[in-house]
């Protein structure tokens, strides 16, 4: 269909009614649609939606009778600019004269504005005259901002023409002002974003890099020298003439991506969310089966991000020169080859990285070694990014740049700043070859935050930060292993080399690990060193694994993790690089209770390690000791050794062995006072408990009993942690929850009396179970987490069955795991809750109900059930 047979201009008087105008938008919409899946310029669609706009605004400008009026319709922000995507906000400003506005025209203005809406356009206007617009852009940059690109569309001229005299940088945001505020506006939104462009779920417009970088530019260079488009400012000398052809390019992808994307959901949303992604990239024409196309589509992305974070960080420098005049700073030699330009590092010679690209690492290694740096200088930053593209060979391939990427890892801020440049412009993927498979590499998980570069660089900087004093408090036994490491560039190798091999085919730990050995050979570690890393890579996830998913106040558990890491040196990089590696997967993960899990896991291997692994602990000595420090602690609440004795002749040795003296003499106090009270005993700890807080239950054992905490709790929007589930001989359950809130804090205080009332209530009623049914989230739609059920050995004299869930994380998952479990006649003993993102992967202890081991064909009946009653519906199709 021929674009002009769309134009409202065609639409007759007596049919500009809100039904036709609709009928007539769709149309022009479906068109639009159409022309993108061929293929057409989105230059083109994008002006050609805001051409069709002004002709619909004029027309029903004047239907409205508002041509006759002394009011004037000014386009503004990206509408101003010309540039409307398929949802974009239109954004007008209705200029009238005088000092107020007359009553019937704005009466007739509300009308015309009802009608946009009822049109479902997203309509954003301003009614002002030219005083109010003055006042207020003087007070806010953003107003400025639109008011600055204003473009006319129907109306009073001369009001337009007013408004942009009274605008003139002279009168109105003169230019360096203008820029300081732009450039300020710019690094607070980038803050939003944590600094970093390579979160997984970016947002088109806003993100570092993205479209709103590109805007920045253009507005101050339009403010400074009346530039509107990107290539006039190659005829000021700021870009060349391929730095504009990348910069166009850049912009039009991202153009591209929006456009879709906003076509896709039908509406004006800038976040490419994990379940947009797919179909935005499809309809960009990326193939591939699985997660291809959107791995192929992100990839792009970061890359389109990356050069244009580049270049807006060159503009901004050479606009500060050109306006602010910064350029006379004082200019101090650092070598032969290098100047401090203020505290910018600038190369002397402009052909150096061309002529020797070993001096590339050389500019990061004066970084570190003078901490006034903070940056490089934009020339030499041009240069850096033409002799990065011309390399022939990876730098690590050149004797002199392995020499100095050592030097760098071993210098003390070496993975400081120069590390954060180096991954920042590209120059980590010019020096090793597999880093640069995982630029930009998606990671398909709720766990993870960030890519894989991304998230890997944000390890090495928790790792940089460990020695600080900052550490000893938020850190402090990694600030103490830190600091005592012999040779910690081989923890910050190992932290390069962790997640490498993601995105290839086979056990990332596995061949990462075979391409840190290469790397170490490569650059002259001994044989010890290079394995030691090796190793780190290969069991970078052990820890983690061990603390969250283990119970490590089991003997046999903790002597298990000892015998793998060996020794105390191993021990000491394993502990540091795995809470590096937690702290840079996402911004919330870390908490308390990870935090005390793994420094007790660290000083239960240290003790095992200092007596030998050929002693084991005594569990007889450690029961007692239990044992006599609690009676202690009650003497000293002056309970007394006859009730003590009687209470403890009906637990098990268990119970002792697995809580703290701090513990059994807390839960023995409350039982004794209970007395024997025939409702339920439930507590709730005041202080927090392994970093959450803990919930004691003490009352006869019954069927669901496990099932109704659970869903109570989740009820109540609780994690649970941690579970001790235990009898007494008598039959009383002593059973002990680690919960958390959302947030991953300790039980707020204020909620603890609603929540003990609501676990007293539920364990008087236990038949009465009701499983939570909450549809899932946005996000957990996306993933499919087949259930999976793994029985572990035996071992030794334990009678328990160790089993491993992974499952799908679907509000009152734990509810229904218990339900099942007590459906197949069967007792749980302890349970161990770990989620990552969207899975969770829980252990559990279970016994049949005579104590016994499970048979093959109970744990043959149990997996059935709970794959049967876990496993999420398949999901819908698009």
């Amino acid at each position: 269909m021929d674009a002009s047979l769309l134009s409202p201009h065609q639409l007759p008087d007596d049919q500009l009614t809100r039904e036709n105008c609709r009928a007539h938008l769709s149309r022009f919409l479906s068109w639009l649609h159409a022309r993108f899946d061929a293929g057409d310029n989105i230059i083109e669609l994008v002006t050609t939606r805001s051409g069709y706009m002004d002709q619909l605004l004029t027309r029903l400008w004047q239907h409205f009778g508002l041509d006759s009026t002394d009011l004037t319709l000014i386009a503004v922000g990206g509408y101003g600019r010309g540039e409307l995507h398929p949802h974009s906000d239109i954004d007008l400003l209705l200029l009238y004269e005088g000092e107020e506005l007359d009553e019937v025209l704005g009466l007739r203005i509300g009308e015309f504005i009802a009608l946009l809406w009822d049109l479902k356009l997203e309509i954003g206007q301003a009614v002002r005259n030219v005083a109010e617009c003055i006042e207020q852009g003087k007070a806010d940059i953003t107003v400025a901002t639109n008011l600055i690109e204003a473009r006319y569309i129907t109306g009073r001229r001369a009001g337009f023409l007013q408004l942009q005299a009274a605008t003139n940088p002279a009168h109105f945001w003169p230019s360096e002002a203008f820029f300081r505020a732009k450039r300020h506006e710019q690094a607070l939104r980038h803050q939003q974003f944590l600094g970093t462009a390579y979160k997984l779920e970016p947002d088109i417009k806003s993100n570092p890099g993205g479209l709103r970088d590109i805007q920045t530019l253009t507005w101050v260079a339009r403010r400074h020298f009346g530039a509107t488009t990107l290539f006039e400012m190659t005829s000021h000398g700021f870009l060349n003439r391929a730095e504009y052809r990348e910069l166009l390019d850049s912009q039009n992808f991202l153009w591209k991506v929006r456009f879709a994307l906003h076509i896709a959901i039908n509406k004006g949303d800038n976040r490419l969310l994990f379940d947009r992604q797919r179909t935005v990239a499809q309809m960009l024409g990326f193939e591939g089966q699985g997660h291809a196309p959107v791995e192929q589509m992100m990839k792009r992305f970061y890359q389109t991000v990356r050069r244009v974070a580049e270049l807006n960080e060159m503009l901004l420098q050479l606009f500060d020169e050109a306006i602010l005049g910064n350029s006379a700073m004082d200019v101090r030699r650092l070598s032969d080859e290098f100047q401090l330009r203020g505290r910018l590092i600038d190369a002397v010679d402009s052909e150096l990285f061309g002529r020797e690209p070993a001096a590339i690492l050389r500019l990061f290694y004066q970084m570190a070694q003078h901490a006034d740096i903070v940056g490089i200088h934009s020339a030499t930053l041009r240069q850096l990014r033409e002799a990065r593209r011309k390399l022939n060979c990876w730098l690590q391939d050149l004797p002199e740049c392995r020499r100095l990427f050592m030097a760098l890892l071993r210098h003390p801020d070496g993975i400081g700043l120069p590390l954060t440049l180096m991954h920042k412009y590209g120059i980590l993927a010019a020096y090793l070859p597999q880093w640069n498979l995982i630029v930009g590499q998606m990671q398909f998980d709720m766990f993870h935050a960030y890519t894989v570069d991304e998230h890997t660089h944000r390890l090495l900087k928790n790792l940089h930060r460990f020695p600080n004093a900052a550490s000893r408090q938020s850190h402090p036994l990694c600030y103490e292993v830190f600091t005592r490491l012999r040779k910690p560039e081989l923890l910050s190798i190992a932290a390069l080399f962790h997640d490498i091999a993601k995105g290839r085919r086979g056990d990332h730990s596995e061949l990462g690990a075979v391409d840190a050995l290469e790397f170490c050979q490569l650059h002259d570690l001994d044989r010890y060193e290079s394995r030691l890393v090796a190793w780190l890579v290969r069991h970078h996830l052990l820890m983690s694994v061990t603390a969250q998913r283990r119970d490590i106040y089991d003997p046999d558990v903790v002597t298990e993790f000892a015998q793998k890491v060996r020794d105390e040196q191993h021990l000491d990089l394993l502990y540091c690089l795995t809470v590096a590696d937690i702290c840079a997967t996402n911004d919330t993960l870390w908490n308390d209770w990870k935090g005390t899990l793994l420094r007790e896991l660290y000083f239960a291997t240290q003790k095992a390690l200092r007596q030998g692994l050929e002693n084991p602990p005594d569990v007889r000595l450690r029961i007692r000791e239990n044992q006599r420090q609690a009676k202690q602690l009650l003497a000293q609440r002056d309970v007394s050794e006859e009730a003590i004795n009687q209470l403890w002749s009906d637990f098990k040795a268990d119970y002792f062995l697995r809580h703290s003296p701090e513990q059994i003499a807390w839960h023995c106090r409350k039982i004794i006072e209970h007395a024997d009270t025939p409702a339920p005993l439930v507590i709730i700890g005041k202080q927090p408990t392994r970093g959450g807080s803990e919930v004691f239950i003490y009352c006869r054992d019954t069927p669901n009993l496990f099932a109704t905490v659970a869903a109570t709790l989740d009820q109540k929007n609780l994690t649970i942690h941690d579970a001790q589930i235990m009898n007494s001989r008598s039959n009383y359950v002593l059973d002990t929850f680690v919960v958390l809130e959302p947030s991953g804090e300790p039980i707020s205080p204020n909620r603890t009396t609603a929540i003990k009332q609501a676990l007293e209530s539920a364990l008087q009623t236990p038949s009465k179970l009701v499983l939570r049914s909450k549809p899932l989230s946005r996000r957990h739609r996306q993933f499919n987490v087949p259930t999976r059920v793994v029985f572990l050995p035996h071992k030794g004299e334990n009678r328990h069955t160790l089993m491993e869930l992974t499952a799908l994380d679907t509000p009152g998952l734990l509810a229904r795991i218990g339900a099942v479990f007590q459906q197949c006649g069967l007792s749980l003993h302890a349970a161990k809750i770990a989620t990552f993102g969207e899975r969770v992967e829980d252990f559990f202890s279970l016994t049949s109900l005579n104590g016994d081991p499970l048979t093959l064909e109970q744990q043959q009946q149990l997996e059935a059930r709970l794959v049967s009653q876990l496993n999420p519906p398949p999901a819908a199709p698009e």
